[in-house]
């Protein structure tokens, strides 16, 4: 069997055979699950190459593991980074990307919308570590630029912001490294995963990912990865992952993540096409004020931005706000009620899933932000996030309708 040359074939081929090693001893086409917290040598002397770096191998779980290093060459592939390292959460991997590449005394400017955990990190707990953060619209490149201070080591934002779907335009943000030297761009990926979006080709310096949600797929993982350069990701692995985090992703978990990243390009290609059909179908209903979505003409600069850098599928996930008043309640009211008149979606947090997900920010993943940054933000009580699975579109427009009938 000749060898593949991976740089000269597209995305689909990349997710099935990047990061794969014919199994040796068998030849199993599956990747091997190698189940062990440690290694063993032949010889002492081999063992101290090994632990020294003189020669490649693996010698406990923690650093490092061959089922686990299948996926981490994938994802650096299919992100068109130089290395990547898997972590046992998406907070991980956030987390280990933050605490390795950054020291006491460092600032990070912060997009103003993110995942709520990634919010109380960078709000409560860098701070008590002495590393600061100023929160701004990254959709606003002088804002961002002000903010930036002469102690600033990073820029870091989520495009698509979770939950409102703002739009960061990633080669503009990353032009400002330009007069900025040092200056890295983190970008969370996770809701625009390959094929739609690759930041680093965009001008980024890391990505990472909650790995739980479209990479894997399958809503039966929890992992994460932080993909970026050779220099970065040693730093993050050592210091941050292995080290202060000790975060590792387990074997079986990585396993389950090469398997559902074969399907990647499939599955993120329906999800998105089933997003843009519904996403239009709820701007038409009387009920909705608002829908947020990168597809959308309606999002003006956002879906510009979008067009250029998202690759025409623009995610899975959509958020849309219910009009006060509706039915004669309150929006808050309204959105608790169609939650639970809806039949095929489950009331749950993630996204990515084959299942359709719908669960409410203001009370469930964005709850531990306080309540005035969220209303600045645009999170309010009558705002729902939508993570459309891959139903047939027209079974989930008929549920929308009659959810909204019994309201």
């Amino acid at each position: 069997m000749s060898e593949l040359n991976l740089n000269e074939t597209r995305f689909d081929t990349q997710a099935i055979h990047a990061g794969y090693r014919r199994d040796s001893d068998y030849g199993a086409l599956a990747t091997p699950i190698y189940q062990t917290s440690t290694f063993t040598f032949p010889s002492a002397d081999y063992a101290m190459k090994v632990f020294s770096g003189e020669i490649p191998g693996y010698d406990y779980t923690r650093a490092g593991n061959p089922t686990v290093r299948v996926f981490e060459e994938k994802i650096a592939q299919l992100e068109g980074g130089e290395d990547a390292v898997a972590t046992s959460s998406g907070m991980g991997a956030i987390s280990s990307a933050l605490l390795g590449l950054f020291q006491m005394g460092d600032h990070i400017v912060c997009g103003s919308t993110v995942y709520g955990c990634t919010d109380v990190v960078m709000r409560e707990i860098l701070p008590s570590l002495g590393i600061t953060a100023t929160f701004v619209d990254t959709g606003d490149l002088a804002a961002v630029e002000a903010a930036i201070q002469p102690n600033t080591k990073a820029i870091y934002f989520e495009t698509p912001a979770n939950p409102t779907m703002q739009v960061t335009d990633i080669a503009a943000v990353s032009a400002l490294k330009q007069s900025h030297p040092g200056l890295r761009v983190i970008v969370d990926n996770t809701f625009a995963p390959p094929p739609v979006q690759r930041p680093l080709s965009l001008g980024a310096d890391v990505v990472v990912h909650s790995v739980t949600k479209y990479i894997n797929g399958h809503g039966d993982v929890i992992g994460g990865v932080v993909v970026g350069t050779k220099g970065d990701i040693a730093q993050v692995r050592s210091r941050a992952m292995g080290k202060i985090c000790g975060t590792p992703l387990t074997p079986f978990s990585a396993y389950l993540i090469i398997r559902g990243m074969k399907t990647l390009g499939l599955r993120v290609r329906r999800h998105c096409e089933n997003a843009l059909a519904l996403a239009q179908y709820l701007e038409t209903c009387p009920e909705v004020e608002k829908v947020y979505y990168p597809g959308l003409p309606s999002m003006g600069k956002d879906y510009e931005i979008a067009r250029r850098q998202m690759n025409g599928l623009y995610s899975g996930i959509f958020s849309f706000v219910l009009k006060e008043g509706t039915h004669g309640l309150s929006a808050f009211d309204a959105a608790k009620k169609l939650m639970d008149n809806l039949k095929i979606p489950a009331i749950a947090v993630s996204l990515g899933d084959p299942d359709t997900l719908i669960q409410h920010p203001a009370s469930m993943t964005h709850v531990k932000v306080p309540k005035q940054v969220r209303e600045q933000v645009g999170i309010t009580d009558g705002m729902l996030r939508f993570s459309v699975g891959l139903e047939d579109v027209e079974d989930l427009k008929a549920d929308f309708a009659q959810a909204f009938a019994r309201l």
